[in-house]
């Protein structure tokens, strides 16, 4: 739509209707933060058994690397990789389990992360 601009002065002009967006810049559509509001899938963090670390070694670093791991736990999760060749030591996001594996391989222990999804 055009507005034909006269009135006194040096002649008339054409004026266009301006372009007004409707999108707000930055904002995602409303498909885009459901999908985004989505929780990572939960991973395993699985310390493994080795012949190299003391069992009361393990239990300290469970300990010092796992947020709220405690004496009992860790001594179980200890004692099962100890038995079973592994056992899950938490199950949380995975950049959490990526974190808590490299701190427990960084203590000299042997651990790996999966997806926990499929027989959780």
């Amino acid at each position: 739509m055009a507005v034909l601009a006269t009135g006194p002065g040096k002649g008339g002009g054409l004026l266009e209707k301006p372009v007004i967006e409707k999108v707000t810049p930055g904002r995602e559509s409303e498909f885009d933060l459901k999908k985004s509001r989505k929780t990572a899938p939960p991973y395993r963090v699985i310390l493994h058994n080795d012949n190299y670390n003391k069992r009361e070694y393990v239990v300290q670093v469970l300990m010092k690397v796992i947020p709220g791991m405690t004496l009992d736990n860790a001594v179980n999760i200890m004692q099962e990789a100890h038995y079973n060749g592994l056992s899950v030591v938490i199950i949380c996001a995975q950049a959490d389990a990526e974190d808590h594996c490299m701190q427990l391989r960084g203590n000299g222990l042997l651990s790996s992360i999966e997806p926990a999804s499929g027989g959780c």
